[in-house]
């Protein structure tokens, strides 16, 4: 059994990471998101399925105009990250104009059900335009970085370099409009303290509109990420992985932008490990499929023990 999981251990470090970063990535949305209105926006999934979808389409016109064939790759996936980037972050900004915001002095569990709501209708707006475009919804999506590297034995895709490099620039990126710029310091006000931030001259809902159209940008530029690495994307991708990753979220400490990070990449290489030794590990008793039970098992136990999340700071009421 050790044999195996030292065998293949390298490779579940590769597909961890990478799964593991379009994780993280996502789930800051989540975490900006909840850390200024304490919202769950489920619909944030949906975004990051959007995203996959326009940056396909995008990436499909670019080639139809012969502009992959002459443009170097990395410059085409530039140019599609800028405009799924600048439509996922519009797209963000209209949902929270039009179902959050009217909703705002409502229940928590109210806003949660629009949330819901808004998933489901993102959902079947793009299998409707994408049956209508080509009779099925599941898309495949033009190969940007075909290819592999292989090292001793071991297989890395171009498409995970690409992946990896490009979802630590927009961390770091993220890091720094958030600790270092004008909007970041609003930001971190307002989810300190709504009114006294709207007392000292911060335009609280200009604020969260930015909050919005930054994260849903950041979602749906990692939709195009996986769209490149995967190569088939449909409507219903954003359910899942937006589950995971807002349990990735959670595992880190919900509201905490580096806890987002972490969580992600580590329910990203946990889901990669029990993919690829969870049979070996019970002798057979229970096969790869039951990766997801073995993660969120690891959830479960964290919580219990450490319910703020790993990265989190425990809430202490005011009387």
């Amino acid at each position: 059994m050790m044999t195996q999981v030292w065998d293949t251990l390298p490779q579940v470090l590769i597909d961890g990471l990478t799964l593991g970063a379009i994780y993280a990535i996502i789930a800051l949305g989540y975490t900006m998101v909840y850390g200024i209105l304490e919202l769950i926006n489920f619909a944030h999934g949906e975004i990051f399925m959007a995203g996959a979808f326009i940056g396909t389409a995008v990436l499909i016109g670019l080639t139809g105009l012969g502009w992959v064939a002459v443009m170097p790759a990395i410059f085409v996936l530039l140019l599609v990250l800028v405009i799924t980037g600048g439509l996922t972050g519009m797209l963000g900004m209209g949902i929270e104009r039009l179902a959050y915001r009217p909703l705002r002095k409502a229940s928590k569990l109210i806003t949660l059900i629009t949330a819901i709501g808004v998933s489901f209708l993102l959902q079947d707006i793009v299998r409707f335009i994408t049956e209508t475009q080509q009779n099925n919804y599941i898309v495949n999506t033009p190969s940007l970085f075909p290819g592999s590297l292989s090292l001793g034995g071991l297989n890395i895709r171009y498409s995970f370099l690409v992946v990896i490099v490009v979802a630590i620039l927009m961390m770091i990126a993220l890091e720094f409009f958030v600790n270092r710029t004008k909007w970041g310091l609003a930001m971190r006000a307002v989810a300190q303290d709504q009114d006294t931030a709207s007392l000292m001259s911060v335009n609280v809902n200009k604020v969260i509109s930015v909050t919005f159209f930054v994260g849903s940008a950041l979602g749906g530029a990692t939709g195009v990420l996986f769209a490149i690495h995967y190569g088939t994307i449909d409507p219903y991708i954003g359910f899942i992985l937006g589950l995971k990753a807002f349990t990735a979220a959670v595992l880190g400490g919900i509201g905490n932008i580096r806890g987002a990070m972490a969580g992600g990449m580590l329910l990203g290489l946990l889901e990669m490990f029990a993919a690829a030794n969870l049979s070996a590990i019970t002798a057979g008793v229970l096969s790869s499929e039951y990766k997801d039970v073995f993660a969120f098992a690891i959830l479960i136990l964290v919580l219990i023990f450490r319910p703020e999340g790993l990265f989190g700071r425990a809430a202490i009421e005011k009387v």
